[in-house]
């Protein structure tokens, strides 16, 4: 029996799985329900992968996950559609503007994430609320830590 990979993310109620890391294009984000939040998930094109909000603080829209990926002073960072800000993959932090419009901060929220191996099942792709891990979880991000690119092995 070979193992895939899957994403999960912790939802500070455990650990949630969320896809299998092959439906993850590098470059490319997609947008997932982690207990009662939307999180724009990242995997960049070393394999590292991120979990940010999805909420961009300037326009109040859920399009962070069509963002794209980018660096800027070493650090990974997605620019959001709408209004073209850049925030930091791993401190959510937006080098631009400090302060979104209201007086709020300009940050998204972070997730940890990590990647691990599980038997192969049937069905490849979303994993979701019928394996029982997001019922009743509703805790609020983390810090994070980008994960390191999965073994070849695997």
């Amino acid at each position: 029996m070979t193992a895939r990979r899957l994403v999960e993310v912790d939802t500070g109620a455990g650990w949630t799985p969320v896809c299998a890391y092959e439906v993850l294009i590098p470059g490319r984000g997609v947008a997932a329900l982690v207990g009662g939040h939307q999180v724009a998930l990242f995997r960049d094109r070393a394999g590292r992968l991120y979990a940010v909000g999805n909420r961009d603080p300037f326009s109040g829209a859920y399009v962070v996950s069509r963002g794209l990926l980018g660096t800027r002073d070493g650090a990974t960072v997605v620019t959001e559609p709408l209004y073209h800000r850049a925030f930091d993959l791993r401190s959510g932090a937006c080098p631009d503007e400090p302060e979104a419009p209201g007086g709020g901060p300009a940050a998204l929220p972070v997730w940890l994430v990590r990647l691990t191996g599980v038997p192969d099942a049937p069905g490849d792709g979303p994993v979701g609320p019928s394996d029982g891990h997001l019922a009743g979880t509703s805790a609020a991000p983390s810090p994070t830590r980008p994960s390191a690119p999965p073994p070849e092995d695997m």
